[in-house]
C-alpha cells in the first residue's frame, strides 16, 4: 500500500492507494499533520510507502518522523516524468504542476490536454499529443479573489464564496459575488475555447478543491476529477519505481 500525500497552499489532502485502487481520502491541516499520519498508519497498517508532493511550508522533518517505519519519497524535478519540459524555467515548475501534467499523460495518452487546477491558485498546465510540457498560466483562485477585494480596499466587505442569483448584481456583496465568480467561469471558459480553436484532439481537465463549484458553471465540456492529483501522485511514484 502506498499513502500519498499533497501539500498545498492551504491544507493537506492525503489518500491510500492498493495498485491503481484509491482506497480512502483524508484532508486536514498542517498542524495536524503528524497526528493524522498516524492515524492513518493505524487504520492501513500494510502502507510501505510514503510519497510527498509539497507546494506548502511543511517541513521535511516532520514527515522523516516515519522514515523508521516508511520508504519516504520527496517527489521532485529531478524524478523521471513521462513528458518533456519545455518550460523555459524548468526548475521553476511547480512540482504540483509536473505531477498533474504526469497524469494527463498516463491518463489520457496521445491527446493534446489542458489541466486546470483550481485551488488557492488558478493553474493552467498544457500538453500536447507528443508529451511535451509546453507551460500555461496562473491566476488567483476564489478564495484569493475574495480577500484581494477586501484586503485592497477600504471598504468592500470579505465574503464567503457563494453563487451568485443574477448576473447583475443589485447589492455591493451581490456584485462581488458575480464578479468573483462569473468572472472566473468567463475566464476559464475563454481559456478553453482559446485553447480548443489552436489544437485539436483536446481534452480539459478540472481539478483542485473548487472543481465540484466550478464544474457546472462552464459551458464548455471538461473531464472534472478532484483527487486527480492523488491519482497523478500515485502514477507518478509507480512510474518513478520503474524507471530509477
Amino acid at each position: 500500500m502506498i499513502l500519498v500525500v499533497d501539500v498545498g497552499n492551504t491544507r493537506i489532502k492525503a489518500a491510500v492507494f492498493e495498485g491503481a485502487i484509491l482506497l480512502e481520502i483524508f484532508v486536514f491541516t498542517k498542524i495536524e499533520l503528524e497526528k493524522n499520519i498516524k492515524n492513518i498508519l493505524n487504520k492501513f497498517q500494510k502502507v510501505a510507502h510514503l510519497v510527498v508532493s509539497s507546494v506548502g511550508d511543511v517541513e521535511k522533518q516532520s514527515f522523516l518522523a516515519f522514515d523508521s517505519v516508511l520508504n519516504i519519497c520527496f517527489v521532485s524535478n529531478e524524478d523521471p516524468f513521462p513528458f518533456q519540459n519545455r518550460y523555459s524555467t524548468p526548475k521553476t515548475l511547480g512540482i504540483d504542476r509536473m505531477v498533474l501534467a504526469a497524469g494527463a499523460v498516463f491518463q489520457f495518452p496521445s491527446q493534446n490536454r489542458l489541466v486546470i487546477d483550481a485551488g488557492t491558485c488558478i493553474t493552467y498546465d498544457f500538453i500536447d499529443h507528443q508529451n511535451n510540457y509546453l507551460g500555461g498560466a496562473i491566476t488567483p483562485g476564489l478564495r484569493l479573489r475574495y480577500e484581494s477585494l477586501h484586503n485592497y480596499t477600504a471598504k468592500l466587505p470579505l465574503l464567503a464564496l457563494k453563487s451568485p442569483k443574477e448576473l447583475i448584481g443589485n447589492s455591493t456583496s451581490n456584485s462581488i459575488h458575480s464578479g468573483v465568480v462569473n468572472g472566473l467561469v468567463y475566464e476559464i471558459d475563454g481559456f478553453i475555447t482559446e485553447y480548443s480553436t489552436r489544437y485539436s484532439n483536446f481534452i480539459i481537465i478540472l481539478t483542485g478543491g473548487d472543481t465540484d463549484f466550478l464544474a457546472k458553471r462552464l459551458k464548455n465540456t471538461i473531464f472534472a476529477n478532484s483527487n486527480f492529483l492523488l491519482e497523478s501522485l500515485n502514477q507518478t511514484f509507480q512510474y518513478k519505481i520503474k524507471n530509477d
